[in-house]
């Protein structure tokens, strides 16, 4: 409560002749509900990364090949014109979900280079033309095999937590960066 005082002064004194009380009931708005999401999930990030690190441990070599692999067939089964953007091998598609989901450790581990990470690979992703529609069911799929591969539903609640916000910066960028200049760039290092 003193943080939005504060900044609603503050806000305020930046924009003296704009702001009006409409502004003022738009930013109680905005920080009520960023207020009870941050309430919600105070102390949730230190217990879940400890759940997903613990999942992730648990994997042995033959499980996660298994979990990858069932990555791809509910994604393909959800999202079929998704294939088409996976022309990859099967060697580098298992590479490619090992770093999905190394990213639901790396959220809780160190958030500000992933996010720096996710920038970059949303960028390419603008590069390649991959629309975000992809994206959810792309991250649905993973949840959902995780879901199963486990009865932990903490650590499920973890994964998808981290994943979801994976994919809402991913998203971010690739809509953000959906220039003509990005778009062109792809185009010429695809050739």
């Amino acid at each position: 409560s003193e943080y939005k005082s504060c900044m609603m002064a503050s806000l305020r004194s930046l924009l003296p002749k704009d702001w009006t009380t409409a502004h003022e009931v738009a930013w109680s708005w905005l920080w009520e509900n960023v207020e009870r999401i941050l309430q919600k999930n105070i102390g949730n990030p230190v217990k879940w990364e400890s759940a997903v690190g613990k999942l992730l441990a648990s994997l042995d070599e033959n499980t996660a090949f298994e979990l990858r692999k069932d990555i791809y067939a509910r994604f393909f089964a959800a999202a079929p014109a998704g294939q088409d953007f996976f022309k990859q091998s099967n060697t580098y598609l298992h590479v490619i979900a090992d770093r999905v989901i190394d990213m639901t450790m790396e959220f809780y581990r160190t958030p500000v280079k992933l996010v720096d990470d996710i920038s970059a690979l949303g960028l390419r992703h603008v590069g390649y033309g991959i629309p975000t529609e992809y994206m959810s069911p792309f991250v649905t799929a993973c949840v959902e095999v995780v879901q199963s591969a486990t009865k932990d539903d903490e650590a499920v609640e973890s994964f998808g937590w981290s994943l979801s916000l994976v994919l809402k910066i991913l998203v971010r960028t690739v809509t953000e960066g959906s220039t003509i200049l990005m778009k062109e760039i792809g185009r010429a290092s695809c050739r």
